[in-house]
């Protein structure tokens, strides 16, 4: 076998050997037999939040397990060919042997990434919050352009996408948007995404000239049944209103949308999607997962001093440019990923720079840190 072939197969075998720590793969079968054995409680859907939770619980241990035997018996099948080939002088057999085996490092790397979400909101569903920053009609724009991409990201990835409230610019695109993600480990995806996104182009709304846009992205984590948070009714203010849409059947006809303001930390959240009572529970939930959030971020120095940092949405707290005149690129400020695919990337293709940054936070480095050291 080659030296280079070597390495590939040595790069799969550590990346299993991750996947088994991170997984607890010598009790997993352990594991899933207490998962299937709740499942045929025939009391399990008298609740069926708790069922859908443990529904998914189960389906991540099962794809962990899959996954772990695939990538483990793809690696053993193609080392039996490329030995194969080799005494039989079978180029053409080690050749696609080899072939395969990088394949399978992408994919065994890339799994060993997603193995890394552990932390301890990881793996909840998320909210997702976009504001327009400076920048006028422009950073509504550009906003409305990030909502698109967001959506799109989340949609590959087969996640549940549900609109909470929404803000429409004066002129175009949206002041601001909220949604709820539900997916696994749809916080510990989506996490890195919080921050000032700042885009460069030709203005599309007949200036004719070169213009800088603002938007925010802020993240936090869902919180369940077993995260308690609890809220002082006397540090709230609740406040009902008629919401501004686009019309049409959408359009609320009843103060029935929802706003509620903290004022120990001065956050709001809103809802405006449902009835009033409707609202007003999306809106607590919201509430209580972005005080869960401020909790995470005292616990992690790094979190912690980025949220002191992110300031308002203008120059100087960028974690990611999109450039799209007089060049096309997007790079993320943090780990110095970058790509030349615009289109790609707010269509949704976001994988790569997330990955990126999760890498930088289990190493502390960033990827180009760790190239120069290789």
């Amino acid at each position: 076998m080659r030296a280079e072939t070597q390495n590939i197969v040595e790069e799969i075998r550590k990346s299993l050997t991750l996947l088994r720590q991170r997984m607890d793969y010598d009790t997993a079968s352990h594991r899933l037999e207490e998962f299937n054995a709740r499942v045929e409680d025939p009391t399990l859907w008298d609740d069926p939040d708790n069922a859908q939770k443990l529904m998914r619980e189960r389906q991540a241990l099962v794809d962990q397990m899959q996954t772990f035997e695939s990538i483990d018996t793809d690696l053993s099948d193609n080392i039996e060919l490329i030995e194969l080939g080799e005494m039989e002088d079978d180029a053409e057999v080690v050749a696609d042997a080899e072939a395969a085996l990088k394949t399978l490092r992408d994919r065994a790397a890339q799994k060993e990434l997603e193995a890394l979400l552990n932390g301890e909101a990881d793996a909840n569903d998320t909210f997702l919050e976009i504001n327009a920053g400076a920048g006028g009609t422009e950073a509504c724009d550009w906003a409305q352009m990030l909502q698109r991409m967001y959506v799109r990201w989340a949609e590959k990835r087969g996640f549940k996408v549900e609109l909470q409230s929404e803000e429409p610019g004066g002129e175009a695109g949206i002041k601001s948007c909220s949604y709820k993600i539900s997916g696994h480990n749809a916080y510990g995806w989506l996490k890195s995404e919080s921050g000032v996104h700042r885009l460069v182009r030709i203005s599309p709304f007949g200036k004719g000239t070169r213009e800088t846009s603002f938007a925010s992205v802020w993240v936090y984590p869902v919180v369940d049944d077993n995260i308690e948070i609890e809220v002082n009714p006397a540090d709230i203010r609740i406040d009902t209103y008629r919401s501004s849409g686009a019309g049409g059947q959408h359009v609320n006809t009843t103060d029935s949308a929802v706003r509620i303001t903290h004022h120990p930390t001065g956050i709001v959240v809103t809802s405006s999607e449902k009835s009033q009572h409707q609202n007003r529970d999306i809106a607590m939930k919201a509430l209580k997962s972005r005080l869960y959030q401020m909790e995470l971020d005292r616990r992690n120095a790094a979190i912690n001093e980025a949220h002191d940092n992110k300031g308002s949405a203008g120059w100087g707290n960028q974690i990611r440019s999109y450039v799209l005149q007089p060049y096309q690129m997007v790079k993320d400020l943090r780990t110095s990923h970058e790509t030349s695919d615009t289109s790609g990337v707010l269509d949704g293709d976001l994988d790569d720079f997330m990955a990126a940054t999760l890498a930088m936070d289990v190493s502390g480095k960033s990827r180009a840190e760790a190239t120069a050291e290789d």
